[in-house]
């Protein structure tokens, strides 16, 4: 990364090994920057490092434009008690990975982060001898197969990885939607005030009654203020009660927004904002929206 002549040394958690699109996801999001990278097996890992002040900074997946909400992060940035300070779109570009020499007809098993073996459903039906083997993340599962060193394994991948492990491209573009974006998260254990936060996260449960969420939402509506996204999870020990995440467009900086929320906080029987952040577009807002209108049931 370039020397910009400051002092750029932070600590980032990242999901993953080196080569996977969490990796990427910090290498954009932190591109000015000097940092130093700490990679982590789980997304629990990840959060409970930012939590305790081991790393100053993780990076996160937490939506995919085909399988949606990644609903363990939600769940995790929720029970840490971290925020959300930044967000990355990663463009997924899926390939079959496998050994030098490998053939179709040679594969039994195939290795990938349970996002990945899912968003290559349709490549994969054609393939039922298979045996599909979730494993740590993408970047894992090519050096798994590099390091058992057999014929008989694959992994889905990015080129990235197949050029760290020395792997080939055995298939390429086996993911089923050609526009497949991830979204990536930047927590941290407090918010921090930037230039440009214009999307916020909050969670929130209502009052159990017939309507209650429709109440709530219509504050947005009459605000002007666009709903992003909404993901419910469930409130564990209380059945059929649910959290709900919520993405809005919006600064804390307009106290109209603030004014919005605050009344929207007296309408709910738990309210915390998770973060206000820049909104990352990446000149891929149309592609996204593109993929989203795609997705089947």
């Amino acid at each position: 990364m370039p020397n910009t002549g400051r002092d750029y040394d932070i600590t980032v958690g990242c999901f993953g090994n080196p080569g996977s699109y969490s990796d990427q996801a910090m290498k954009e999001s932190f591109a000015e920057k000097h940092i130093k990278p700490i990679y982590y097996d789980h997304f629990e890992d990840v959060v409970q490092a930012v939590s305790a002040g081991v790393v100053r900074y993780g990076v996160l997946p937490i939506e995919n434009s085909s399988t949606g909400g990644i609903t363990e992060v939600y769940d995790l940035i929720h029970r840490y008690d971290c925020r959300i300070v930044g967000e990355q779109y990663v463009r997924i570009e899926h390939h079959l990975l496998a050994l030098p020499g490998t053939t179709l007809k040679d594969i039994r098993t195939v290795y990938s982060h349970p996002q990945g073996l899912a968003q290559c459903r349709d490549f994969l039906k054609a393939h039922p001898d298979w045996q599909l083997q979730p494993y740590f993340s993408t970047s894992q599962s090519a050096e798994r197969v590099q390091r058992e060193g057999g014929h008989d394994a694959a992994a889905i991948g990015n080129a990235i990885s197949a050029e760290l492990y020395h792997l080939q491209v055995l298939v390429p573009h086996i993911n089923d939607n050609t526009t497949n974006f991830t979204r990536f998260v930047i927590v941290a254990l407090h918010t921090e005030k930037r230039d440009g936060n214009n999307k916020i996260t909050l969670v929130l449960t209502v009052r159990h009654r017939p309507g209650a969420l429709y109440h709530v939402l219509g504050y947005f509506f009459y605000a002007g203020m666009n709903m992003t996204h909404l993901e419910s999870r469930p409130i564990k020990g209380r059945p059929f009660e649910y959290f709900f995440h919520i993405d809005v467009i919006g600064s804390l900086d307009d106290p109209g927004v603030v004014k919005t929320l605050d009344e929207m906080a007296g309408n709910c029987n738990y309210f915390k904002i998770l973060g206000n952040y820049p909104a990352d577009t990446g000149g891929t807002t149309d592609e996204i929206r593109t993929d989203r209108r795609n997705v089947g049931p």
